[in-house]
């Protein structure tokens, strides 16, 4: 026998209405206990709703965009009678000690005991908080010397599930740090000491924990986009051609924001102290850190405005963007933007004016590789193998990789890393956008294997199932426009990547054979490239050499 059960939002601490931002489950799917539902967003945090029954969805009755508090019925879920089911699991809150979420702690605060002093050299340790165990110091935001505050933040530490910042239980002067950024801590654990001569009875302030936010995919052009997962130790630095970078000492003062608009001012390479924030106690939102973003790249580094124009620079003077009631015209229709293209435009721009492109436009023969591609799909159509014109792609793009390390690489600042690796992008169609999926050690796999695994990857995309491990570490990312139609194309390229390969449709072309003209199905090439790491000499030669693995697709065996 079953029953159908609710499933509702539990307790989610302060909060009180949340917009959905994500469903993570459908009807049909078959869920288990703590499997994540809907992702919810406030002011404060994101955070996963897990679920507290596990068996089949039958009805969901929330949608992106509604808001939901505690005891919003989520779904409906069709149990057996001898299914598990979990309850809210209790947690001691700091004065009522009532029941709250199982949700990842979102502003949940947990006290130490107090403890008294009466000034000379205190050890200020890592409070309770709750489940976490040997969490990662993600950042330091104090240093030897800096006189702190009593609740002001000293680290910010990140688990598999939240970042949060551990704060100071004394006020006083820095004498000592005893911890640094990678190590793990624990309850317990020194963060350092400081010399305070008041008289401290309280307790360590409570822990703030805000929930890191899922991955937000990131459209780079027209045809392209790339993520950025949350929990990548990557994304915690500032981005090495960013033009805002941040300095150890200006962490150590950053306004109000949670760590996890935090972070993503890093990846801008964004100074917070810059920004003014729109959220509740001035508190910087991740909108605020887009729009900071899109209005520094508008104007000049000297900032110069007169009569409402903005000086870029070079005499080039750009207006205010026009503020038009189209509706005066006729008929309209307003339609919010997917949450893919909402988040990419400080991307989009940043890329487009930071990276000097140059794009190379080629085109290879691929009459012999096209028979051979239809052949071995007749061939492998019990195996259920299909291959496709970027299987191959991606096949003969990392053998000019190795001929062509430069094009393998990422700038730091003064440095070029040459990646020793060859994960390769290509763009996905999806409902909401395009996003970029990653094939992994691409040059360890056959062709059969990539073109598996891409179909696999496409249809996780379409689904919004792909994970961040899958949409991460891409060091070339391939953009096709092979099943649409045009001729040439400039790609965008895909920070900190420093080239990105376009390829339109192929078509029929007459060429002369020295007896006669005879039609040869060729593919436009379009390689944009980073013009401060890639010159027009190695890029011609990076298209051409690619041109003679796909028109001779032997030479990729060599």
């Amino acid at each position: 026998m079953s029953q159908i059960v609710q499933v509702k939002v539990p307790d989610i601490g302060d909060l009180d209405e949340v917009d959905v931002i994500e469903m993570m489950v459908n009807v049909g799917d078959t869920i288990s206990v703590d499997q994540s539902l809907i992702t919810v967003e406030s002011d404060k945090a994101s955070m996963e709703i897990p679920s507290s029954h596990a068996g089949k969805v039958v009805a969901l009755n929330v949608k992106v965009g509604d808001k939901v508090r505690k005891g919003s019925v989520i779904l409906d879920v069709e149990v057996s009678d001898t299914a598990s089911v979990t309850t809210e699991k209790p947690v001691q809150a700091p004065e009522s000690k009532q029941e709250t979420s199982p949700v990842a702690p979102t502003a949940v605060s947990t006290p130490a005991p107090a403890v008294a002093q009466t000034g000379g050299i205190v050890d200020v340790v890592v409070p309770d908080i709750g489940d976490f165990d040997a969490v990662e110091v993600i950042e330091v935001m104090v240093a030897v010397g800096d006189t702190i505050k009593e609740e002001q933040s000293l680290i910010t530490v990140e688990s598999d599930k939240a970042s949060m910042e551990i704060p100071s239980s004394h006020a006083g002067k820095v004498v000592a740090l005893s911890v640094k950024v990678g190590d793990k801590i624990s309850k317990g654990t020194l963060i350092l000491q400081v010399e305070t001569n008041a008289v401290s009875t309280a307790a360590p302030a409570p822990v703030k924990t805000e929930v890191t936010p899922k991955v937000e995919p990131t459209v780079v052009n027209d045809t392209v986009v790339s993520a950025t997962p949350s929990l990548d130790t990557s994304t915690r630095r500032a981005s090495p051609t960013a033009a805002y970078a941040l300095s150890a000492a200006e962490f150590r003062n950053l306004p109000y924001a949670s760590p996890s608009v935090r972070r993503f001012a890093r990846e801008l390479g964004v100074d917070l102290t810059q920004i003014k924030g729109s959220g509740r106690k001035n508190r910087i939102t991740a909108d605020d850190v887009r729009a900071f973003v899109k209005a520094a790249l508008s104007v000049a580094p000297n900032n110069n405005v007169n009569t409402g124009n903005t000086n870029v620079g070079g005499g080039l003077s750009v207006l205010d963007w026009p503020k038009i009631d189209f509706s005066k015209f006729g008929p309209i229709e307003t339609k919010p933007l997917s949450r893919i293209k909402k988040i990419s435009g400080a991307n989009l721009h940043r890329n487009w004016v930071m990276i000097p492109h140059v794009t190379n436009n080629d085109e290879a023969d691929i009459t012999e590789l096209e028979a051979f591609r239809v052949k071995l799909n007749k061939e492998y159509e019990k195996a259920g193998v299909k291959f496709t014109m970027l299987a191959f792609l991606i096949k003969a793009v990392v053998q000019c990789l190795k001929k062509f390390p430069e094009f393998n690489a990422s700038l730091d600042g003064d440095n070029l890393v040459l990646k020793q690796f060859y994960h390769i992008g290509f763009a996905a169609d999806t409902p909401n956008g395009l996003v970029v999926p990653v094939v992994h050690d691409a040059d360890k796999k056959t062709v059969s294997e990539i073109a598996t695994e891409t179909a696999e990857l496409a249809k996780l995309a379409r689904d919004g199932k792909l994970s961040p491990a899958q949409m991460q570490g891409g060091c070339f990312t391939i953009s096709s426009l092979g099943g649409i139609g045009g001729t040439h194309f400039t790609p965008i390229i895909n920070a900190p990547e420093v080239a990105i390969l376009g390829v339109s449709r192929s078509y029929q072309k007459p060429v002369w054979n020295g007896h006669t003209f005879e039609p040869r199905l060729t593919i436009p090439l379009s390689l944009s490239y980073d013009h401060r790491v890639i010159d027009g000499a190695a890029a011609a030669r990076f298209n051409v050499y690619l041109a003679q693995l796909l028109s001779d697709f032997r030479r990729a065996l060599i």
